[in-house]
C-alpha cells in the first residue's frame, strides 16, 4: 500500500469564492480533512471549507489545549503545546501510512503564521507533505481599505501586537508601510506605539477580512472596542508614485 499526502491548504482570507483552484480542488475531493480550533468552537477553517466539504468526509479536529490561559512566558506554554503537536501529528502520520491523503484546512496561507507549520516540521521528512499556498489574511484586509498597501520603494514591515509597545513603536517609525496582527486584547498597547510612531491617525482596523462580517474602519473612530481575534491593523505607505 502506498503511503497518503497530508496536504497542508491555504483557505485565504475567509472567502470561499478567493481560494486557489488547487485548493478548491482538494477541498472538494476530501476523505480525510484534519483542522485546528478552540475546544467549543467550530474552527474558522472549518467553517470556511464547510460549503465544500464532501458528504462523508472523516474530520479529525485538533483542539488546542490551550491558547491564552497561559502567558506565552511561561514555560507551560510551549511544553503544552509541543505535547499536542506530536500527538495531532502522530495522528495524521498514521492516516497517511495507512495510504490515506489527508486535507488540513488552513487559514490564510499554511507557511504564514499558521499552526499548520508545526505538522509541516514534523511530518515533512516522513511522509509526502504538499503545501498549498493562498491569498494571506493581511492581504485581504488591505484590500478591503480600497487603497494600496505599498508605493513605489516603501519598506512593508509586519508585527505582531504581542510584541512589548517599545519594540513595536521602533519598528512602526522605521518602516513606510505596517501591518499589525494579533490585536485583541494588545489592542490599547498597539494604539499607544502608534501614537508614539507617529502613525495612528493613518491607521485603519479591518475586522474579519473578506468574510461576511467584515468591518472596516480608522483606528481613530473604532473607539474602546475590543477587537475580536481576526482583526488587523493597516497604515498604508505612502512612497515614490509617476
Amino acid at each position: 500500500m502506498s503511503t497518503g499526502t497530508i496536504y497542508g491548504v491555504g483557505l485565504g482570507p475567509g472567502n470561499p469564492d478567493l481560494l486557489s483552484v488547487k485548493a478548491d480542488r482538494l477541498v472538494r475531493g476530501a476523505k480525510h480533512v484534519a483542522f485546528f480550533r478552540k475546544a467549543g468552537r467550530a474552527g474558522q477553517s472549518r467553517k470556511i471549507a464547510d460549503p465544500l466539504l464532501p458528504k462523508g468526509v472523516i474530520e479529525f479536529a485538533m483542539e488546542y489545549p490551550v491558547t491564552t490561559e497561559i502567558p506565552l512566558s511561561d514555560p507551560r506554554y510551549n511544553e503544552i503545546l509541543s505535547a499536542f503537536y506530536e500527538d495531532c501529528a502522530a495522528h495524521l502520520r498514521a492516516l497517511a501510512e495507512a495510504g490515506n491523503d489527508v486535507v488540513v484546512l488552513c487559514e490564510g496561507d499554511p507557511f504564514f503564521y499558521g499552526s499548520f507549520m508545526h505538522m509541516y516540521t514534523r511530518l515533512n521528512d516522513v511522509v509526502p507533505v504538499d503545501v498549498v499556498p493562498a491569498i494571506t489574511g493581511m492581504s485581504g484586509a488591505w484590500t478591503a481599505t480600497g487603497a494600496p498597501i505599498t508605493w513605489g520603494d516603501d519598506v512593508l514591515t509586519v508585527l505582531m501586537g504581542t510584541l512589548p509597545e517599545a519594540e513595536l513603536s521602533r519598528r512602526m517609525a522605521d518602516t513606510d508601510a505596517l501591518v499589525v496582527m494579533k490585536i485583541g486584547r494588545n489592542i490599547d498597547k498597539v494604539r499607544d506605539a502608534l501614537r508614539a510612531a507617529g502613525k495612528y491617525d493613518d491607521a485603519w482596523l479591518v475586522e474579519f477580512a473578506q468574510m461576511p462580517n467584515q468591518t472596516v474602519q480608522k483606528l481613530s473612530e473604532a473607539g474602546d472596542k475590543v477587537t475580536p481575534y481576526f482583526s488587523i491593523i493597516i497604515v498604508h505607505g505612502q512612497g515614490r508614485r509617476p
